[in-house]
């Protein structure tokens, strides 16, 4: 396998595979112990393959229930607040 090959088959395990980030830099580094300390051959230094991007979720701490139950027990600005908040994405962990 050469550059070409390399990158194909990293961009494969990003976009077809979907894996994680870590599991992609662990097939490359991977590669890259085979090349270097088992084949000894040198690699070229610009290796660029399509990278994973980890997902971005919020955990779920409370149901929707749970929210409105705690919004029933609220009112006035305290209430706006923390409905602007939790509409909003604001809720801190």
């Amino acid at each position: 396998m050469g550059k070409s090959e390399i990158e194909r088959f990293l961009s494969h395990l990003a976009i077809n595979r979907s894996v994680s980030a870590s599991t992609q830099n662990q097939a490359f580094n991977a590669i890259l112990f085979l090349y270097k300390k088992v084949l000894p051959i040198e690699l070229e230094a610009n290796i660029r393959a399509n990278r994973s991007t980890k997902n971005k979720r919020l955990p779920v701490v409370l149901s929707k229930e749970d929210v409105s139950q705690v919004l029933r027990f609220l009112s006035g600005s305290a209430l706006l607040m923390t409905r602007l908040m939790y509409g909003c994405g604001l809720r801190s962990l």
